[in-house]
Order: C-alpha cells, then structure tokens, then sequence
C-alpha cells in the first residue's frame, strides 16, 4: 500500500509539473474550444467553465481506460515471473521513462518525440472523430473532444502509462492515470480560462527547466525504490 501510495503522489505530482508541456501540446485546443461560442459568452468566466469541466473531464477519462488497459498488461508481466521481481524491473523502467520525461520537459534532450511519433499512427485514425465535432456549442460536445483528445500522442502521458504498468493491475494502473490527469488539471483549467497570461509563464525557458529537473528527481527516486 505504501509503495501504491507513493505511486499515486508521484503522478499527480509529475502532472503538476508537466503542465508546462501540456500547455504547449493542448492549449491551442482548449482555446480553440470556445471559438464557436458567442462573443459574450468567450468573455464570461462562469459561461466559459462548463466547457472546460466537461473538456477536461473527457480528457481525463481517456487516461483512466488507458491506464486500466496498461495495468492489466502489468498483471499479465506480473503471473510471469515472481512478483517482486516484477515490480523491480517494472518500477525501474518507469523511472527511466521517468527521467527521460523530465529531462524533454527541460529541453535538455528530446528522446521522447520520437515516442509520440510512434502514437501519432493510432491518432491519424482517431482524430477525424474529434473533428467533426467542432466547433463546439454545448459542454456536451467539449465532454466528446475530451475523449478524443485524451489519446493524443503525447510524450508526458506515455510516460506515465509505463508508471500504470507497475502498478501492477487495472484498478492501480486507472488510479495512478486519474491522479495525474487531476494533477494537470489545474494549467489546462488556467490556460482556458486565462490564456495569454497562463501561456507567458508556462512557456518561460526557466518554468520549464526547473519543473524537468523536479520531475528528473521523481525519476531518480522510482529508481531507489526498485533497486
């Protein structure tokens, strides 16, 4: 329980910090979001929000099945081979991957792109669906993008999937997606909502430094606890 605790601290702590990433791949799309709205409703707070709930809500959505489906592939890894030989190996890949994620979220080496040109083959078939629904009229439409928007390829979620993995079986791997999906709630929220401002900061060199160094440290840390 402590090392599944730790688990999920460690996602919705890594998808605080990389929202400097999700800003730059997913900002344009949630602005892009209240483009068909009225004028009066775009400069509204409280007419804006129910959007970006339902946008959000899809997104993260997507990162729950996504992570049930990778939590069952460490089930299967798990009746393999002994259990806590498992973990090991499964817990010391996802801190690679976890060190990799920060070292491509400082800009210091950008191996991951490579990994979400691989997911960008699943996401030319994906995102005609996504299409067609805008622009968007009612939150209900926002809640279908967000679905569809959650399988974008992106480097920090795959990352994170290789972390469902250790956790060893469905209900872990959707509960460690669900904990960073929240964690990166709050900047897409802020960059719906205050996009100019939001996108300034996210975007500054040193932002995204100091956050890729945090999350190269978690890195370093799910490796100690596999060794």
């Amino acid at each position: 329980m402590e090392e599944l605790g730790l688990s999920y601290v460690s996602a919705l702590v890594v998808g605080l910090l990389g929202g400097v990433h999700c800003v730059g791949m997913c900002g344009g799309i949630v602005s892009a979001l209240t483009f068909g709205l009225p004028e009066h409703e775009r400069n509204c707070f409280t007419s804006l929000l129910p959007y970006q709930i339902a946008y959000n809500t899809g997104r993260i959505c997507s990162y729950v099945v996504a992570g049930a489906i990778m939590g069952g592939i460490g089930m299967l890894l798990t009746d393999l081979m002994p259990i806590h030989l498992a973990q090991r190996i499964l817990f010391g890949i996802a801190g690679i991957f976890m060190i990799l994620l920060g070292l491509y979220l400082a800009g210091w080496w950008r191996v991951l792109s490579r990994v979400e040109l691989a997911g960008s083959y699943l996401w030319k078939r994906i995102e005609p669906f996504g299409r067609k629904l805008l622009p968007v009229h009612t939150p209900g439409q926002a809640l279908k993008i967000g679905l569809v928007w959650g399988w974008f390829p992106c480097g920090l979620v795959y990352s994170m999937l290789i972390n469902a993995i250790a956790a060893g079986n469905m209900w872990n791997g959707a509960g460690v997606m669900l904990a960073f999906g929240l964690g990166t709630l709050p900047n897409l929220m802020l960059m719906g909502m205050l996009a100019g401002t939001m996108s300034k900061f996210v975007r500054s060199p040193l932002t995204r430094q100091i956050a890729g160094a945090m999350v190269v440290v978690f890195g370093f840390v799910t490796l100690w606890r596999a060794v």
